[in-house]
């Protein structure tokens, strides 16, 4: 009787028949109800229909502007206090990450109602004319821990030498960050960025919790699709348009901060 023979890479196979379950098939099911109408038939229209909508469109465009306005601030609040915390001893550091990403600990949904009843004590909530506004500042309250974390670890494991080197050769402090510190801190800038702006743009519970329903992004165009109007066909349609611009921004941002990562080890970044 031949023996079986037990080697690590058989560990995986549960883990591919878990991808093949819940990631490749359902995949494939989006992208055949995508490509297909009511009757099964093979078709374009569903593509076709979705940019000749102007209601598809501008929660398109509202979507990238939400994504874009809540990454930059996000990024510019992050990066100050990513700073101040790799600047700070390790016991501190250690304690002031813990109480900002402490947030990330708590339910998303309780997070952002909390948040809801805060701009109702100040009035934000009862005026229409803020609900992008109330939406930025819901999604910059629940992501601002994903801009913190990658960049103070950049930061944090930075060659400290660089900085002072840079001065010794006369830059002034101010110098020595946009040329030295900035650049070196790349890869985290890219990695909150891609953390940021992609989920953001799906993140429909913020938008109707805080917008009042005023606000339409493109992940509650795909919710309404598959739970309210049950067009299967259209809401694959939209999920595959918005899983092929998130593949291209993330095979954009993945060659630059391949590139940004080389130059950092070179740099003793790491």
């Amino acid at each position: 009787m031949k023996k079986v023979s037990f080697s690590r890479k058989h560990l995986g196979i549960p883990y591919a028949l878990f991808l093949i379950a819940f990631v490749v098939f359902p995949l494939l099911l989006i992208v055949f109800y995508a490509f297909t109408d009511a009757n099964g038939h093979i078709t374009f229209m569903n593509f076709i229909n979705f940019f000749k909508s102007n209601a598809n469109l501008t929660a398109l465009f509202i979507s990238l502007g939400l994504a874009l306005c809540t990454t930059i601030i996000c990024i510019l609040l992050a990066y100050p206090v990513a700073y101040f915390l790799a600047k700070s001893s390790a016991s501190k550091s250690s304690v002031l990450l813990l109480l900002f990403i402490l947030p990330m600990w708590i339910n998303f949904v309780l997070r952002t109602a909390a948040m809801k009843e805060l701009l109702f004590a100040i009035g934000f909530i009862q005026n229409n004319k803020l609900s992008f506004l109330n939406t930025i500042i819901g999604m910059v309250y629940d992501y601002l821990p994903f801009a913190i974390l990658p960049i103070y670890t950049v930061l944090s494991k930075m060659d400290k030498n660089l900085v002072e080197a840079s001065k010794d050769l006369g830059a002034s402090p101010i110098k020595a960050f946009f040329d030295v510190t900035v650049p070196l801190s790349k890869p985290g800038i890219i990695s909150a960025i891609t953390m940021i702006f992609l989920p953001t743009m799906t993140s429909y519970v913020i938008s109707d919790t805080l917008g009042n329903g005023n606000i339409t992004i493109i992940g509650k165009l795909i919710e309404n699709q598959f739970s309210s109007v049950f067009n299967w066909n259209m809401g694959s349609a939209i999920a595959l348009i918005l899983l092929v611009f998130i593949f291209a921004t993330m095979t954009f941002s993945g060659k630059f901060t391949d590139k940004e990562e080389i130059n950092a080890r070179g740099s003793g970044l790491w």
